[in-house]
């Protein structure tokens, strides 16, 4: 397999690399289609059937063509999933979160129904306030 010596295997791993690299961009390229709502489903498909048989020659339009699209969509998508995720860890915070006095009203109800002794009273009154 590699018979010509140490420059055909770097050769080898560039081919190689440059493979995984347009795997990498039709991916992407694949992903941006279908994220895309502003085009209709007849030129994704016009797309789609171009990729697959004109495949780098599309690939290198595509990009030329719609690039700052991709990069808007892709911040867009980001956004919403950074919005999504800051969402989601206010309402776990806020679900778990009170405040002291809450706590301690709490321990104390607990307490009054003979629940906790006065020492667990003490302890989750002083984790309260700590």
């Amino acid at each position: 397999m590699f018979d010509g010596g140490f420059w055909n295997l770097v050769l080898w791993f560039f081919w190689i690399f440059a493979f995984v690299a347009y795997l990498f961009v039709l991916i992407t390229i694949f992903s941006d289609l279908f994220r895309d709502h502003k085009l209709s489903g007849w030129w994704k498909a016009v797309w789609v059937i171009f990729l697959i048989f004109l495949p780098f020659l599309t690939a290198l339009i595509y990009l030329i063509a719609r690039g700052s699209g991709m990069q808007e969509r892709g911040l867009a998508e980001a956004k919403r999933q950074q919005e999504a995720t800051n969402a989601y860890i206010q309402s776990v915070a806020g679900a778990s979160a009170s405040s002291p006095a809450d706590e301690i009203a709490k321990a104390a109800e607990l307490l009054k129904a003979g629940t906790i002794t006065q020492a667990e009273y003490d302890a989750l009154k002083a984790r309260a306030l700590a």
